[in-house]
């Protein structure tokens, strides 16, 4: 336990240590975001802090394989550093939509070739009739690319993506152990620890109003190790695809809702904007940026504790009801997105 603890502290200081020396040379290292007419942001603001989360996280996966013989992490690891280098690349100089969805298709599909056999999907009673083998392999590889572009397309205001990251992974810790106590000594577990004490180490300099960005480097990174861990731990029968769901619920909901909108309203959907829920809401609120950013990415954390955490626990507990938990989850969130104007301009 004294490992883990010191594991954890490291991890918090290397990330918020490797983010500060981002923010000390973004302009030398050409990581500076300046506002344009889809940011949520009005100054020119340090960007790639996120290579401190996957710094401190890296090395904490490196620990874990040398002391546990954990070797598929290293093969995660690779994957994982491929899709940052990726995404730094982009924070520096804008990469073509082909190459960065190019890479992600690859990285994850090698993954889930990686992982072999993954539990099927039943629906409801029918236990035969459902997804397993190469059909599931490609529902989840959808899954996983829409996974990293909408965990991409929800940070867009201080504190939110990584206070989303934090949230799902000491969730899905707390889950594991609570169903399963000999968790606590997967190096699995482990590193899902570890990553979110390096995302609130980040988080300290990304809090409203933020100093720095987490950038592509960081958002895509999480998303796919989010991702990533989620797969084993179900593999191991930790968590199922509904508790993964409904943890993710809140930027699933606002990211899906908000470009099916835009495609029905025939834009052009694959283009920035700044017409999520989230976005909307902050401007609505937002008297100064830190007031309304911070009102938001705590909202998001409320409803993440408050409703859909129990939810996921339930999906534990009464596993033949998940298709009313997954309802209870997204129904009313829906709802709300809609009513914010999720994928509408603002005049709409």
């Amino acid at each position: 336990m004294s490992l883990l603890v010191l594991m954890v502290a490291l991890s918090a200081l290397v990330a918020w240590y490797v983010a500060v020396r981002v923010l000390h040379r973004a302009e030398a290292l050409d990581l500076v975001q300046l506002p344009n007419h889809r940011s949520s942001h009005s100054q020119p603001t340090p960007n790639g802090g996120g290579l401190g989360i996957v710094v401190a996280s890296s090395l904490a996966g490196v620990a874990l394989i040398l002391l546990s013989g954990w070797i598929s992490g290293w093969f995660v690891l690779g994957l994982a550093l491929v899709l940052a280098a990726a995404g730094l690349r982009d924070d520096i100089r804008p990469v073509s939509a082909r190459i960065r969805f190019g890479v992600q298709i690859a990285v994850c599909g090698a993954l889930l070739f990686a992982l072999g056999d993954l539990p099927g999907i039943s629906l409801y009673s029918w236990q035969d009739f459902g997804l397993s083998g190469w059909a599931l392999k490609g529902l989840l590889l959808l899954a996983a690319l829409w996974w990293i572009n909408l965990f991409n397309f929800m940070d867009g205001i201080d504190g939110i993506a990584g206070m989303q990251a934090i949230f799902m992974l000491l969730s899905a810790a707390g889950l594991a152990v609570y169903a399963h106590p000999e968790a606590l000594y997967s190096p699995v577990w482990v590193w899902m620890v570890c990553i979110s004490a390096a995302t609130a180490g980040f988080l300290l300099l990304n809090w409203p109003p933020a100093k720095i960005f987490m950038g592509d480097v960081g958002s895509t990174w999480l998303a796919f190790v989010v991702f990533a861990l989620a797969l084993p731990s179900i593999q191991a029968g930790w968590l199922s695809y509904t508790s993964w769901l409904v943890l993710s619920a809140l930027f699933m909901t606002d990211a899906t809702v908000t470009l099916v909108t835009r495609m029905l309203r025939g834009e052009r959907w694959y283009q920035a904007h700044r017409s999520h829920a989230y976005q909307r809401l902050s401007r609505k609120w937002q008297d100064n940026r830190k007031a309304g950013h911070r009102a938001v990415t705590l909202l998001f954390l409320g409803v993440n504790v408050l409703w859909l955490a129990p939810l996921a626990t339930a999906t534990l507990l009464l596993p033949t009801y998940n298709w009313l938990w997954l309802m209870l989850a997204y129904s009313p969130l829906v709802v709300c997105t809609l009513r914010l104007g999720a994928g509408r301009p603002d005049s709409a």
